[in-house]
């Protein structure tokens, strides 16, 4: 308690860590605590793009679309290890949108957001390229070819919040904030540890509100502030199945009910398709993918590809609630992305609550909730903008460089397997020599758990990504749980808590494939 630190952050997503780093980054002494496990909400069950959002001109969000398209090439630069330009294959469809329209929308994505390194849109002749290929013969004959990035979304956030703890902020996650108060213009924040029950209590001169689906219940939980703004949470669901075709590119599909999907190549041997846009009433903790929400998307892949996507060809399905600031908008799909903030200074200190944002514009986000603190926070050494120059944990290389990455790798430690050496590569960047150290040998990597998991790698996560649980490790560290099964799993489980710390062992087993 006699530590009064310059900022209290309650939420381990994606807006969370991106404040934190950003704020420890520039002198201020930091502390987030998430209920959970890093990026276990909504942040790790995006579509796993950054992205400028082409569909969101047609509602006008010129800002929003022109900040994330900047923002783009600004994540890949500090990121390129778990971040890649992906192209994107959008079929003209006849009985919907005009061609002319989506070549206007493509003409103003590629010139208004300073794009420097990912190549244009092109037109596609469907009939004879290879992208063609995998859809049905003779129906659709034109259609555009165009750029944006695929991202490693939990790893995106774990990332975020190592470089934040480098630069001294103080991570705990399992640590649920259930009360907070303020005492002579200082906030104490009262944090319960979920697998000790132990209660502490830590002050601060601000605070942010960062809870995702969560924000209006950490309001109630004793501000002292009564929300203007309100949260809308809309479900959005994937489902992934074995590989749908051989080539790198993703597709665009557009639906008759105006929607869009997309079908993306994933995790090498996968196709991801999502994702649903649906008004969601629940414990954001328990939403799963629903029947309807599966059927409505294998029948838009259908649509469009010669091989039909069936229920019975999904592997794997998740589902996230995203926090969307409510502005009346009719339907789930046109409620806006953009974020807002709701500032309030309860007895004098601030209280800065976060509604909506998506993960490409998490970093800018970070930059505009320290501006509006700035008038409370003591320190701002290192200026606005730092955190898109500096690279995140494993990323200080060029973007062209991880397949030399993915060469040295394993040309010095020769056991590896390509693809071994290649997930490490895109996983960890530079830092993947971290965890190998001097191995001369597989076993010198300690006890094998499948999919080329290792316990050198695991235990690498538990000391430094805060690994608690075989889930922590194989859906959101890693998406290896598509390749383990569910007794490889709770094996990998069981010697987790074997060598867990003392008060650090998980509440619950983990299961095999959600």
């Amino acid at each position: 308690m006699d530590r009064v630190f310059d900022l209290a952050i309650i939420g381990g997503g994606i807006n969370g860590c991106g404040i934190a780093r950003d704020a420890a980054g520039r002198g201020n002494s930091v502390f987030l605590c998430e209920m959970n496990d890093l990026a276990s909400g909504t942040s790790s069950w995006s579509t796993k793009l950054v992205h400028g959002g082409l569909r969101y001109l047609e509602y006008y969000e010129f800002r929003l679309v022109r900040e994330a398209l900047i923002e783009r090439e600004i994540l890949w630069q500090i990121a390129p290890h778990i971040i890649r330009p992906l192209r994107f294959v959008l079929p003209h469809h006849s009985g919907l949108r005009p061609a002319w329209l989506l070549r206007l929308g493509l003409f103003l994505y590629d010139h208004i957001g300073g794009r420097h390194l990912l190549p244009p849109t092109r037109s596609v002749d469907l009939v004879h390229d290879e992208v063609g290929k995998p859809l049905i013969a003779n129906r659709y004959r034109e259609g555009f070819e165009y750029s944006d990035c695929f991202v490693d979304d939990a790893r995106l956030v774990v990332l975020t919040a190592r470089d934040a703890a480098d630069r001294g902020a103080e991570i705990r996650t399992r640590s649920r904030a259930v009360e907070i108060r303020q005492v002579d213009g200082i906030w104490q924040v009262t944090v319960e540890n979920a697998i000790s029950g132990e209660r502490t209590t830590i002050q601060a001169r601000a605070l942010v509100n960062a809870g995702g689906p969560w924000v209006e219940q950490v309001l109630s939980s004793g501000s002292g502030v009564n929300a203007r703004a309100k949260v809308r949470l809309v479900q959005g669901s994937h489902i992934v199945v074995r590989k749908l075709y051989e080539h790198d590119r993703a597709y665009m599909f557009q639906n008759a009910d105006g929607r869009i999907i997309f079908v993306i190549p994933y995790q090498d041997d996968f196709t991801l398709i999502g994702t649903t846009d649906r008004d969601y009433d629940g414990d954001p903790a328990k939403v799963k993918a629903s029947p309807e929400e599966i059927q409505y998307l294998c029948a838009s892949a259908s649509e469009y590809l010669k091989k039909p996507v069936l229920p019975t060809d999904v592997v794997w399905t998740y589902s996230g609630v995203r926090p969307l600031y409510d502005d009346g908008a009719s339907e789930a799909k046109a409620a806006t992305r953009d974020y807002v903030f709701e500032l309030d200074t309860p007895g004098g200190a601030p209280l800065l609550s976060i509604y909506g944002g998506k993960i490409t514009t998490y970093r800018r986000l970070a930059e505009e909730a320290l501006e509006r603190l700035a008038p409370y926070l003591r320190s701002d050494k290192a200026k606005e903008g730092w955190t898109g120059k500096a690279p995140l944990p494993g990323g200080d290389m060029d973007v062209s460089a991880v397949a030399a990455l993915t060469a040295e790798l394993a040309r010095k430690y020769p056991f590896l397997s390509p693809a071994h050496a290649n997930r490490l590569a895109h996983a960890y960047g530079t830092r993947a020599a971290k965890l190998l150290g001097n191995a001369k040998s597989l076993a010198d990597l300690g006890q094998p758990f499948g999919a080329t998991l290792t316990e050198s790698e695991v235990r690498y996560l538990m000391s430094n990504e805060w690994a608690l649980t075989a889930e922590d490790v194989v859906w959101r560290r890693s998406k290896l749980g598509l390749r383990l099964l569910a007794d490889e799993i709770a094996a990998l489980d069981q010697w987790i808590k074997a060598n867990s710390a003392p008060g650090e062992r998980p509440l619950r087993e983990a299961g095999g494939r959600p």
